[in-house]
């Protein structure tokens, strides 16, 4: 699962409103991917639960401090996936929050 282009991953607050896309995945071991936006944002993760990968929000405050569950992509928090698909998973976590993947 390559990285396109170079990911240089931040953990800071993003705001709401449009996420660059593509989204990026990064992978951390073999159950847990990290999920960015297309300039490095981190937005989430996939973790693979019950033999299904399922999308964990996160969001973080002014402070840089982690908020599970919160972030921009907030409503998309637990949506369902067969695999880890990159193309996939951006195409619906961003296509249900109006972005353009």
């Amino acid at each position: 699962m390559p990285l396109t282009p170079p990911l240089t991953p931040t953990f800071t607050h993003v705001p709401p409103g449009p996420l660059a896309g593509p989204l990026q995945l990064l992978p951390i071991n073999a159950s847990v991917v990290y999920v960015h936006t297309a300039d490095g944002a981190h937005v989430g993760s996939l973790k693979l639960l019950g033999g299904v990968w399922k999308f964990k929000a996160m969001g973080y405050d002014a402070a840089g401090r982690m908020e599970p569950g919160h972030g921009p992509l907030t409503e998309q928090h637990n949506m369902q996936f067969a695999t880890r698909d990159a193309a996939e998973v951006s195409a619906r976590l961003l296509g249900a929050l109006g972005s353009n993947p």
